[in-house]
């Protein structure tokens, strides 16, 4: 998309608004009760669209391993939140959940002449993103009341109103289409599908299982990234940062024991 002279933030925004028009086709008796919908799934379309929008553009200009480490310091905001928001009570369990993923962060980003904290914009974004993934799990999880249909497609309305807000912030204007070849095209629809079956899969899992399960299920994509990472851009991470990146990812896999516990 960037050979293209498509942003990351434009190319978010046509390839949401594909996967909206082909979610209109397959989910056409849907939008009939759309003006229906209870006010929930406004706030789910907000915080959904911007940690979609931010994981992004966190990946694409950020390195892609300490991006996803920061995203998924999730488990300690998803307890955060279960305390203060769902009035669950947080026990000894959960205390050390907070206190290993804290520290984990504060290994990754420890430097002797500068405070603990994310380094670039692409840093922030993915530790925002982050949180939001964590809010946006409790509202699906919630929402019964929604179907899954209505979950998705308010995920991607979502993302297109971020995209566009980003924009407008930035001024930056829609990238003229008529230059981009076939193949550009084939790999943007790619992508809008994609997007599609990994937004209605993930509003199916969470809807039917606990978020804290859920947050180890995809900490398989540590996996694959840190794969992907090392085959195709080459990047590597230091001691210190697989060190604070174990920390976190044994928080969540923690966090999912204690749950089962529970």
């Amino acid at each position: 998309m960037q050979a293209a002279g498509v942003s990351g933030v434009v190319s978010s925004l046509y390839t949401y608004v594909i996967a909206l028009l082909i979610s209109a086709l397959i989910f056409c008796k849907q939008w009939r009760g759309v003006f229906k919908q209870p006010k929930s799934i406004i706030w789910l379309a907000l915080i959904a669209g911007w940690t979609n929008l931010s994981y992004v553009l966190a990946i694409i200009d950020g390195e892609v391993m300490r991006v996803m480490l920061l995203f998924y310091l999730s488990p300690l905001w998803t307890l955060i939140l279960a305390h203060f928001w769902l009035k669950e009570r947080t026990n000894w369990q959960g205390v050390v959940i907070i206190a290993l993923s804290l520290v984990g962060a504060f290994t990754m980003f420890w430097q002797a002449d500068a405070l603990p904290l994310p380094k670039n914009q692409s840093e922030w974004l993915a530790l925002s993103s982050g949180m939001g993934f964590a809010l946006t799990n409790v509202i699906t999880r919630y929402s019964t009341h929604l179907s899954i249909p209505a979950k998705s497609i308010a995920v991607w309305v979502g993302v297109v109103l971020m995209s566009l807000l980003f924009m407008l912030f930035q001024r930056q204007t829609l990238a003229d289409l008529s230059f981009m070849t076939t193949h550009q095209w084939m790999v943007m629809l790619l992508i809008a599908l994609l997007l599609m079956s990994a937004t209605f899969l993930v509003q199916f899992g969470i809807t039917h299982i606990p978020v804290t399960k859920a947050s180890v299920l995809f900490m398989f994509e540590l996996v694959v990234a840190a794969v992907a990472s090392y085959c195709l851009t080459d990047e590597t991470l230091s001691v210190r940062e697989w060190l604070g990146g174990g920390l976190i990812v044994a928080a969540a896999l923690f966090a999912a024991i204690n749950h089962r516990e529970d």
